[in-house]
């Protein structure tokens, strides 16, 4: 007699005995790690995750309670956890508890985002809620939107594609001009998208310089997307976007007064360059009315990328790709006849596949959507002032450190030091040595950055709970790696 079938997510009673089954794995295996990275290192970790999993196929299953509470737990004890105030190496964000249980919710009634019949309700939450963001970024514009992406990469993709579609294909190429303070993600969507390889600008200062970016274009004579920084994953630094955003529209000004240029009718048409900014980590201090200054200028570019899994504690992923004109969108306008028939869109039921590359597609925004409504701009504009307050804190403490050197005063929320000492005895690798120590011990986790020749450890700060002595424990445990 065949077994009767699992219960469904949509079930609420079974999934709440779940639920508690999970919620006691997550208490049990923080309790086991005790620390914000299990200790022993790699090799330490594969281990009780293949001893705890034995075969991954079996035979026979060991039921729905034993599987959650075995994988859930050895997940857990083997986390690097993000909610950890000694876990600060990455754009890692620990996530809200409101925004975790909206993503259950999402998950699982698992609407997809690729059709109206499949997400009547989450297609319209979208559509509201992506407006009101847009609007956020681009305050002045008539007609802004947004799309919602997996995170940075997919948005600066999407960012490189619509500036090549704007372009007529008789012409020059579209070239893309970044620092070599800008994300990779732009050298793999060139890669992905045809185009030629991005004209890199040193930024041996950490950001873009103006002159160095103005140089840049004098050398070229096509369609120009210039790319700036709002957030640089190393030192957490935003690019002079007024300036280069007044650099883009003088460009094709500049090209037509050269005495030099071809008066050819064709080629001024080609010549001009947009803004891009990408704000994957310095977007939410939008939020933020203390902070919000440092993003002048961020309505003046053509498309913005804004994650809000980093400085907005959302579960990944939950990234966006503003533009001023949603008539740029259209281009990725796309016909399958089972998901927006002609007569079906003409008939009033919404056209869903033109707002992803992805068909089928989680509710991210629901998660979003919930956090906004909850804690309104201030409240998340408190969180990112929190956030920002906790690295100039650290950076006094590294200050009063004799034993520490601070690369400079924050910009956002991410820390660059590194321990001193007399003579050469503090080298690249007795940095690299601290870091790694204190991983394989368990004890903190730090990034690293290479800045000014040498290798820094980064701390990024986007918990909002850390506290001051959270601060002084790490300072403490780097002091103590640093003279083993």
């Amino acid at each position: 007699m065949r077994a009767e079938p699992p219960p469904l997510a949509a079930d609420p009673t079974a999934l709440s005995r779940l639920l508690g089954t999970t919620l006691d794995a997550l208490r049990d295996g923080a309790r086991t790690r005790g620390g914000p990275l299990p200790a022993g290192g790699p090799e330490a970790v594969a281990r009780r995750v293949r001893e705890a999993l034995g075969e991954p196929l079996p035979e026979t299953g060991h039921g729905a309670d034993e599987a959650l509470r075995t994988l859930v737990r050895v997940l857990v004890e083997g986390a690097a956890d993000p909610a950890h105030p000694l876990c600060a190496a990455h754009l890692h964000t620990p996530p809200l508890a409101l925004a975790a249980a909206a993503d259950l919710a999402a998950s699982a009634l698992n609407p997809s985002m690729d059709s109206w019949d499949q997400a009547p309700a989450a297609s319209a939450i979208e559509d509201r809620v992506t407006a009101a963001l847009a609007a956020e970024v681009f305050p002045d514009a008539p007609r802004p939107d947004a799309l919602v992406t997996t995170g940075g990469t997919e948005s600066n993709q999407l960012a490189l594609l619509l500036a090549r579609e704007r372009q007529d294909r008789q012409g020059p190429a579209v070239r893309t001009v970044v620092g070599a303070n800008a994300h990779h993600s732009f050298q793999r969507a060139a890669w992905l998208l045809g185009l030629p390889e991005p004209v890199v600008v040193p930024t041996p200062r950490g950001t873009l310089d103006p002159a160095a970016v103005r140089e840049a274009l004098a050398a070229l004579t096509g369609p120009v997307l210039v790319v700036a920084t709002a957030g640089t994953t190393d030192e957490g630094l935003i690019d002079p976007i007024p300036a280069l955003a007044d650099l883009c529209a003088d460009y094709r000004a500049d090209y037509r007064a050269d005495d030099r240029a071809d008066d050819r009718a064709d080629l001024p048409q080609h010549r001009h360059a947009d803004l891009h900014v990408d704000a994957a980590y310095g977007g939410p201090l939008l939020f933020s009315r203390t902070h919000r200054p440092l993003l002048d200028g961020l309505a003046r570019a053509r498309t913005v990328t804004v994650d809000l899994h980093k400085l907005g504690w959302q579960p990944a992923a939950a990234g966006l790709l503003a533009v001023r004109d949603a008539a740029d969108l259209a281009v990725l306008g796309h016909t399958a006849a089972y998901l927006n028939a002609d007569d079906d869109t003409e008939a009033g039921l919404p056209d869903l596949l033109g707002r992803s590359l992805r068909t089928t597609r989680r509710p991210d925004v629901l998660k979003t959507a919930v956090t906004l409504r909850a804690l309104g701009r201030t409240g998340l504009g408190e969180l990112v002032d929190a956030c920002m307050d906790r690295a100039q804190e650290l950076a006094d403490l590294v200050e009063k450190a004799p034993g520490l050197d601070l690369r400079a005063r924050p910009t956002l929320t991410t820390v660059l030091f590194r321990p001193n000492g007399p003579g050469p005895g503090v080298t690249d690798g007795t940095v690299a040595a601290v870091r790694r120590t204190l991983l394989a011990e368990g004890r903190a986790v730090l990034g690293r950055a290479e800045a000014d020749g040498r290798l820094w450890l980064k701390a990024t700060l986007l918990n909002p709970h850390a506290t001051s002595g959270d601060l002084a424990q790490l300072i403490t445990l780097v002091e103590g790696s640093t003279h083993r």
